[in-house]
């Protein structure tokens, strides 16, 4: 694994198998309840993004969120989906910490969780 401290990993539950080219957007909010742009990238082959958090930046405490295109990933298989984003929103309290998100998915469901 990077050094990266928020990473994400994809899978599509329906077919059993990792949901490459999936968009997925980093962003963090700010003091004011904004939101601002941190990164931007796409699930590798195995529905991976290891570096979401940009080396240059030191990670702060504070409230995140991940935006996961999903309509882009089912559109190219031509499978039709209720939701067109799924939106994570999450905490940071401890800087130390590896945070993962994954993301289990289906054409009409989906499921996250905090992982190691």
């Amino acid at each position: 694994m990077s050094d990266s401290r928020i990473s994400t990993h994809v899978l599509d539950i329906a077919q059993g198998r990792p949901a490459q080219s999936i968009p997925v957007t980093l962003e963090g909010q700010g003091l004011a309840g904004g939101w601002k742009l941190l990164s931007k990238g796409r699930t590798d082959t195995d529905g991976r993004i290891e570096e979401l958090y940009p080396a240059n930046l030191r990670l702060q405490t504070g409230v995140y969120r991940l935006t996961f295109e999903v309509t882009t990933y089912f559109r190219a298989q031509n499978v039709a989906s209720f939701y067109p984003e799924i939106v994570v929103t999450f905490s940071l309290r401890d800087v130390t910490q590896p945070y993962h998100i994954p993301l289990l998915l289906s054409p009409f469901g989906y499921s996250t969780y905090r992982g190691s």
